[in-house]
């Protein structure tokens, strides 16, 4: 049987006889930005988790490449080559941007997480490793611009800078595909503009295909190759941007017309 670069076939998940998720399946081909909307509360990130092994689904099974991984940890998923972004930014306040990418490399390290981020730059790396390492997250920070502020705080900048730099500790993982939640959400719009920039630099520059939740409806039909609109965890339809755009179930249950 011959497999899609990503996968996602009739996947269910129900918490407290609440049903999340119900038959959701859709197919992801490389290279491409896919988009996942609905209203808060359709299951948008409760499909995220289970893609990214934070919950395991009841039924259906989510495959990437040869690799079956509804059943896989969050670690395993990361190494065989899909990160994500959270909604609500998960970064360390008192280190650095430069410190914060770097964790993304965990996966890459042979000392480990941990004892990297305690060590590094104190030898904690053989000198050719070290210079891997801080390579590939220094062509992040030149990608996003964020050079003004490498060894800055990260607590200390403003929220748009954060957003940035959680998108570059995902890039640091190296990965095929990205997982983006909300990377809008409470930006203004030239932060906004800013974000369309820097995801249609990764998609076209890097090669990277990214699966998308995003509620400003804009953005989503500029830049997506096929949407997948959801509601109530079911599925809603799925098509180019022009075509979902134009559903009325769409505009009834994600924009608030009766159409």
């Amino acid at each position: 049987m011959e497999f899609s670069f990503f996968q996602v076939d009739n996947l269910s998940i129900s918490f407290g006889g609440i049903k999340a998720l119900q038959d959701i399946s859709f197919t992801m081909n490389k290279g491409e930005i896919f988009s996942v909307i609905g209203p808060n509360g359709a299951g948008k990130t409760t499909l995220f988790n289970c893609i990214s092994g934070l919950y395991k689904p009841d039924q259906g099974n989510i495959r990437f490449k040869d690799n079956s991984i509804e059943k896989m940890t969050p670690d395993k998923i990361a190494r065989i080559g899909i990160a994500r972004t959270f909604q609500n930014i998960e970064l360390f306040d008192h280190m650095n941007t430069m410190e914060n990418i770097m964790l993304g490399r965990h996966i890459h390290m042979k000392t480990g997480l941990f004892k990297g981020m305690f060590l590094w730059g104190k030898s904690s790396f053989s000198g050719k490793e070290e210079i891997q390492h801080r390579e590939k997250v220094e062509s992040i920070i030149d990608l996003l611009e964020l050079q003004n502020v490498r060894d800055k705080f990260v607590g200390a900048l403003p929220y748009g800078t954060q957003k940035l730099i959680e998108l570059g500790r995902a890039l640091a993982l190296e990965p095929e595909l990205l997982l983006l939640d909300e990377p809008c959400a409470g930006m203004n719009t030239e932060e906004k503009q800013d974000m369309i920039f820097w995801i249609k630099d990764i998609q076209d520059d890097l090669g990277i295909s990214i699966l998308l939740i995003e509620h400003d409806m804009k953005m989503v039909m500029d830049i997506s190759d096929r949407v997948l609109a959801i509601n109530f965890g079911k599925p809603v339809t799925l098509g180019t941007p022009d075509q979902v755009q134009q559903n009325k179930e769409v505009l009834k249950a994600y924009i608030g017309e009766d159409g």
